[in-house]
């Protein structure tokens, strides 16, 4: 296990860039705390995969430093940086059995043959490959296959990080779960360093302590899921994470009011904004009135999606999301909407801007 420090870290696949735009990966200083689980969020192409290579030791950074425990390994290729990474796509050995599979990475560094054995069938029990264990890889599905992958990077017990890019996209949805569930479990046992790479919030946020929300190669923001939920740093940290994303309003901001077009809205703090200014109001602190406050609104459809019903509304030519309890009833002249004061953030050229006074 490893404490990984990202210093100064940036990288362009140009030879010569000119401008940030041509980075893939933005300028980024980060510690990853040792024995930590994490996951890099982020839509296809945001630079999630490039991040993970260069802690990987397949790809040399642009510039800056990647230290394992303050030791410089930016140059070192991968083997010398005792880490574990399962891909997308599933990497095994088809003319190994199962077995063979799961144990050549700890063969190859010379372990005891009752250690190999003991730690094979654990595994074996913990991907539901005990039944398969003497079969030959070659005949097995593209999602056994992969299950493989993920066994070979959890049986070694002494690396410095587990990296995974996108591994359970081959896999079935029930098998994604129960999967899910057992690198939790082996983090909670073991307390391996675990980067995880997805661009599925669900997987990110049922996995990870720590989430890092990626956006075209930069790092918006990193926090637990609770934290990215209640307080996104940047729009789009709300529109990426929950179902449906946070509502975005443009406004004028004024101390301790905002208005959405002939609407003022009290807040819950002093700001001071400059720029492209909006409020971002989640759906769950949307509601819905049919009295004469509030922005108009009109109800387009209710989507009864078992938990809760989403409400589709038209505001000023635009769709805004509500949400509302499975139970509760939605007035049929509700022509209106109303925001709780806790759940409204304040941006200012897509980046939350705090009360003043306050850091939160």
């Amino acid at each position: 296990m490893a404490k990984i420090t990202l210093d100064n870290l940036a990288h362009s696949y140009l030879p010569n860039p000119q401008s940030e735009e041509e980075f893939a990966l933005k300028e980024l200083n980060h510690d990853w705390v040792d024995g930590e689980a994490y996951a890099l969020l982020g839509a296809s192409g945001c630079g999630k995969s490039t991040l993970l290579n260069i802690i990987s030791g397949l790809l040399i950074p642009s510039q800056g430093r990647v230290l394992f425990d303050g030791r410089d390994v930016t140059t070192s290729p991968t083997a010398e940086r005792n880490i574990a990474q399962v891909f997308q796509f599933p990497v095994v050995y088809d003319t190994m059995s199962v077995r063979e599979n799961l144990a050549f990475p700890l063969k190859n560094r010379g372990m005891d043959a009752a250690e190999i054995k003991r730690r094979v069938q654990k595994v074996a029990a913990m991907i539901d490959m005990e039944a398969q264990l003497d079969h030959k890889a070659r005949g097995l599905t593209a999602d056994a296959k992969q299950k493989i992958s993920l066994g070979r990077g959890m049986v070694r017990e002494d690396v410095n990080a587990l990296l995974f890019d996108e591994p359970l996209t081959v896999i079935d949805p029930h098998m994604k779960w129960e999967l899910r569930t057992q690198l939790k479990k082996l983090h909670q046992d073991f307390g391996h360093t675990m980067i995880y790479v997805t661009h599925d919030q669900t997987e990110a946020l049922t996995f990870a302590d720590k989430v890092v929300v990626m956006y075209d190669g930069r790092v918006v923001q990193i926090g637990t899921p609770q934290e990215l939920f209640e307080r996104p740093a940047h729009t789009f940290v709300g529109y990426f994470i929950g179902s449906p994303g946070m509502n975005l309003f443009d406004a004028e901001v004024d101390g301790s009011s905002a208005r959405v077009g002939d609407t003022v809205i009290p807040l819950d703090g002093h700001f001071i904004t400059a720029g492209h200014t909006q409020l971002g109001v989640r759906p769950e602190f949307v509601r819905l009135t049919s009295g004469e406050e509030g922005i108009p609104a009109s109800i387009k459809r209710v989507e009864d999606v078992g938990r809760h019903k989403i409400i589709r509304l038209d505001v000023a030519g635009r769709e805004v999301n509500a949400v509302a309890a499975e139970g509760e009833a939605i007035a049929a002249d509700a022509t209106r909407i109303v925001f709780a004061p806790e759940g409204i953030n304040v941006y200012a050229d897509d980046w939350r801007i705090a009360p003043r006074g306050t850091s939160a």
